[in-house]
């Protein structure tokens, strides 16, 4: 599989240790890297996906055992008791009057048994074989998806906070700056050089900038606590993502390599071209149920009873069966029709998802250079706001501009700030997005993406202490196979 572009311009880091508990229970502080592999060992979603990979493993080992020796071994032990009674029964000489005849047999028997039977032709339980076999091909697959879903889903949540945090630090800002422009309006008005609207529109810019920094401190607690849902453990601190991250576009630069990537990689088109193999050999298995099945038996059986004179009877047989179905009320007809059809909506399943790749990797391509381009507009244009605020300002001194005007520019600034910091997260998750959509993210990619955040400056959370907090998944017991 190929490298992420990015992965090759730093290099690898190993398992992030734990920086420390924090106070709050078991809350964690650590980077992307620890909670990508905490999300690994405990996501639900993920666990689920392997569990049935292994069942459809399980599957292909039951189907298999029906092609080798079939060995049982019976018995059997009964008491049995017979009376009969008959009334009239002739006596001496033919006449009538003899006493009745009663007779009482009790007896005892035991018997053992010994069969086995071998296959030696039976197609419908070889094609059942194969289609196992290309069962295993697609749930790989689909373990292989799961995997880069979930990978791509830690960094979603963990850059979602580090959002949420430089959000609220520009909301919070805005509404320190806010509030300081209406203590000044206020005493202009009180020493009459402004008039009491200015007041007013200083209260309701103040009133709108606390309403969004309390939003934005909900979102930041919302976003930390998604990741514990992927994890089963809480994290109170993370990594901060460093100022000096190259914004350069995706490596190789032609679109339409990333689409020839996907088509090789990407485990969602190579599950869907494998569920078409899966559909032929489900054909397969409807179309030999025409055919002869041939197996050979051997037999044996020993028998023990105290009504025989004997000691024992015994019997052993040795023979092959053969049989061939003729008529089935036209079910295995039905079935193979059936199966014809779903094979060609396997087909159609597969053209839509290659179809489907190629828009969505043509689309985070076009992203992720879009976003190298965003993120130094964005840039200028907090440099831009705080020049245009610096001039509203001085107007406003002089009296050339009055004070909605200086609301505003401190608005536009902050939003600014705000948008610059979305525009770098936007940036590195498009990367993340497309090497998702090409079927090449893994933990290469995690571990150069972590190399990013910096290991000073961190974002925490305060969260509530909760006692009944069990990271654990309790599933019960697995059963298990007698030993």
């Amino acid at each position: 599989m190929l490298r992420p572009p990015f992965a090759r311009r730093f290099p690898r880091r190993g398992l992030a240790v734990l920086v420390g508990f924090l106070m709050t229970g078991n809350a964690q502080a650590a980077d992307l890297w620890t909670i990508a592999q905490d999300a690994l060992d405990n996501d639900a979603e993920l666990s689920s996906t392997q569990a049935g990979f292994r069942a459809t493993e399980a599957a292909r080992d039951v189907q298999r055992g029906t092609l080798l020796p079939q060995i049982s071994v019976g018995g059997n032990a009964s008491h049995s008791r017979v009376y009969n009674s008959a009334n009239g029964q002739l006596g001496e000489g033919g006449q009538g009057g003899g006493s009745p005849f009663v007779q009482d047999d009790t007896v005892n028997s035991i018997g053992l048994s010994l069969d086995a039977e071998q296959a030696l032709y039976d197609p419908s339980r070889r094609a059942q074989l194969e289609q196992a076999e290309r069962e295993i091909d697609r749930d790989a697959l689909g373990v292989d998806a799961a995997t880069q879903q979930l990978l791509f889903n830690v960094a979603n949540s963990y850059f979602e906070i580090l959002r949420a945090h430089d959000i609220l630090s520009a909301r919070r800002a805005q509404e320190v700056a806010i509030s300081r422009q209406l203590e000044q309006a206020r005493e202009r008005f009180e020493v009459g050089l402004i008039a009491i609207t200015d007041v007013h529109e200083a209260q309701a810019s103040y009133d709108l900038a606390r309403a969004q920094r309390i939003a934005a401190e909900g979102a930041m607690q919302v976003s930390f606590e998604a990741l514990e849902r992927l994890t089963g453990h809480r994290y109170n601190s993370i990594g901060a993502l460093d100022e000096e991250v190259p914004i350069t576009p995706p490596e190789p630069a032609d679109r339409e390599e990333w689409v020839a990537l996907a088509m090789a990689n990407s485990p969602l088109v190579l599950a869907a071209e494998a569920g078409i193999e899966v559909a032929r050999s489900s054909v397969e298995v409807a179309r030999a149920g025409q055919r002869p099945v041939v197996s050979a038996f051997a037999s044996y059986g020993w028998a023990d009873s105290d009504r025989t004179g004997a000691d024992y009877q015994s019997e052993s047989q040795v023979g092959l069966r053969a049989s061939l179905p003729l008529y089935t009320g036209g079910s295995t007809q039905a079935q193979i029709r059936q199966s014809g059809f779903l094979l060609e909506a396997s087909q159609y399943d597969f053209e839509a998802q290659r179809r489907d790749t190629i828009q969505q990797v043509r689309s985070s391509f076009t992203l992720a250079n879009n976003n190298v381009e965003t993120v130094e507009a964005r840039r200028q244009a907090i440099v831009s706001n705080q020049s245009a605020l610096e001039a509203t300002r001085s107007g406003y001194e002089v009296g050339t501009r009055n004070i909605v005007d200086v609301l505003n520019a401190e608005q536009n600034l902050f939003n600014a700030i705000a948008e610059h910091a979305e525009a770098r997260y936007d940036y590195v998750l498009s990367l993340l997005q497309l090497q998702l959509q090409a079927g090449l993210l893994g933990a290469d990619s995690i571990q150069a993406v972590n190399a990013w955040l910096s290991e000073q400056e961190r974002v925490s959370l305060e969260l509530p202490d909760e006692a009944n907090n069990n990271p654990v998944m309790n599933i019960g017991e697995r059963p298990r196979a007698p030993s």
